[in-house]
């Protein structure tokens, strides 16, 4: 079976290439930093976007259909696991990222809906054995059946919370017969939409003790990956428990989950909590938490999840900035978790689509290694903070310092004279410099 008809494998031929179906900056056998492109990108299909959703939205019905030539559910969804190697294998994708209801339908109960998962995670075992693929994390979908309406681990009701917790173990069982290098925990609708009718205490308890239960049993069944929690500050419900980076680690803190769980980041969340993809990055890295990330962009004049494939070289340069000064992926990737937009309903639209995205990480990959390598922004931030290298300034590093020496220091200096400018617009210009010279 043939899905992507008329597309040929898509191959690196430079910038100058007018062929729109080729890669102009995404090498993947090209050195970059100490490794190659394919290894310091890890790139991912995600299989709900990509495989499974058809374009509507709340105002229309869907513009592309994907149930590949077959109205039966069941062999739809062998069709889609076919269609997804075959656009993995032309793209020169070696990862995806799955939620279990994305690779088989949900049946009237739970012991017939993993009848079914099981039938599908046979033969995506095979496929991905046939062409060496691999899962990039596996993750349950515990939001869209109608049970979920108020939360799956916050919800009000015990038996939705047994039957998310049933649900769970059976992804992460999947996640971990086809090697998934994580496992993620995304919000969902775990939020609230008014604390007239919420009891946060306990919802967030309950959702610290399901995640418990989670990696307890992952880790009983040899998982050896990360777990990921995956901000967001809203949608579906009005208020998200994981709002941004510094809320979920808190909450991490708080029930000791800290040393298994790491963060999942989206360029889209990111900006829905009014901070910026690389803040966002940043507060991760800076934690010793990062995991992972969601690469796609938001729309700046609206105020949701648009879930569009990356094209912003700065937010893609900025994002591999950070990643490249921590040190590089370890199990996580850049798992595209974007869609086309509604009026692009083709299936050549899905590859434009990938190729853009893949492209514009692959120049944020090439413009980062150039500024960490030209070194002036470093240098400038070194320099700003040198006076914590000596005198007072090592003191209070060192923890040595009291306030009491500190008020002694201070009423014997006078007025504070040394400091000196941030120069925002000299730096903005210099990463202009780096990366377009």
């Amino acid at each position: 079976m043939k899905f992507y008809e008329g597309i040929e494998k898509i191959k690196y031929e430079g910038s100058k290439s007018t062929n729109p179906l080729s890669f102009k900056f995404y090498n993947p056998d090209e050195i970059i930093a100490g490794k190659t492109m394919r290894e310091q990108l890890r790139f991912a299909m995600s299989y709900w976007h990509t495989m499974c959703a058809e374009g509507t939205d709340m105002f229309g019905a869907g513009t592309i259909n994907k149930n590949y030539g077959s109205s039966d559910p069941m062999d739809s969804a062998k069709r889609k696991a076919y269609a997804a190697i075959e656009l993995m294998d032309k793209l020169d994708i070696d990862y995806f990222c799955f939620h279990d209801r994305d690779i088989a339908p949900e049946a009237d109960t739970l012991r017939e809906t993993n009848q079914r998962l099981d039938v599908i995670t046979d033969l995506l075992e095979e496929l991905m054995k046939e062409h060496g693929k691999k899962v990039l994390w596996g993750t349950a979908n515990c939001f869209g059946n109608k049970r979920y309406m108020h939360g799956a681990g916050t919800a009000p009701n015990a038996d939705v919370f047994a039957f998310a917790a049933a649900q769970i173990k059976k992804a992460i069982e999947i996640t971990v017969r086809l090697g998934g290098e994580g496992y993620v925990f995304w919000g969902g609708r775990e939020g609230y939409e008014t604390l007239l009718n919420t009891n946060m205490s306990l919802e967030l308890d309950n959702m610290a003790r399901l995640m418990t239960m989670a990696r307890d049993y992952a880790r009983s069944i040899g998982f050896k990956g990360d777990f990921y929690i995956e901000p967001k500050p809203k949608e579906p419900t009005k208020h998200q428990y994981d709002f941004d980076a510094s809320t979920v680690l808190g909450f991490l803190r708080k029930y000791g989950l800290e040393k298994d769980f790491k963060l999942n980041i989206e360029a889209n969340h990111a900006t829905l909590a009014a901070h910026t993809f690389q803040h966002e990055v940043r507060v991760a890295t800076d934690n010793n938490a990062f995991g992972s990330i969601d690469a796609n962009q938001g729309d700046m004049l609206l105020g949701w999840d648009t879930d569009q494939f990356p094209t912003n070289v700065y937010d893609t340069t900025m994002c591999m900035y950070e990643i490249l000064k921590a040190g590089g992926f370890t199990k996580g990737g850049l798992n595209f978790d974007a869609k086309t937009r509604r009026g692009s309903n083709t299936f050549e639209d899905i590859s434009h689509s990938y190729i853009a995205g893949m492209d514009a990480f692959a120049l944020g990959l090439r413009m980062a290694d150039k500024i960490i390598k030209d070194g002036t922004i470093d240098k400038f931030v070194a320099d700003r903070y040198a006076s914590y290298n000596s005198g007072i300034g090592k003191k209070i590093i060192d923890g040595t310092a009291t306030i009491a020496e500190l008020e002694e220091y201070a009423l014997n200096m006078g007025d504070v004279s040394t400091n000196i400018s941030g120069k925002q617009e000299y730096l903005e210009n210099v990463l202009n410099s780096i990366m377009f010279s």
